[in-house]
């Protein structure tokens, strides 16, 4: 059985975000959750928290079973690119500059290992 998280409209750029995703990618739940903790990343916050999400929502279709963090795994984890904020800004000779503020959009899949 597996379970799906979408965190949407996170403020940060997917670049940066798939550098922490691809560490968590394959682990199971309470190894990624306890690497995510200790990662000095800013990205590791709103990637922990869909782990979380899906880890719930796993246990929302098992029909309120007890599920064991360490037989759940992380199957599939994926960042796709949101929407982009446009913003300008002066610079030199009366030009303005284009600062784009992107967003990323994170996915999990968790799956129960039996």
């Amino acid at each position: 059985m597996e379970a799906v998280a979408t965190t949407k409209h996170v403020r940060m750029s997917p670049q940066k975000v798939r550098r922490v995703i691809n560490m968590v990618r394959g682990m199971n739940v309470q190894e990624a959750l306890s690497m995510l903790h200790f990662t000095r990343k800013n990205a590791a916050e709103p990637i922990a928290k869909t782990i979380h999400s899906a880890f719930s929502n796993l246990g929302n279709i098992e029909g309120g079973e007890r599920v064991d963090m360490k037989d759940v795994y992380v199957k599939t984890a994926f960042v796709d690119g949101g929407p982009t904020l446009k913003r300008f800004r002066p610079m030199s000779m009366g030009r303005a500059g284009k600062i784009r503020k992107r967003t990323s959009h994170i996915t999990i899949v968790v799956e129960h290992s039996a």
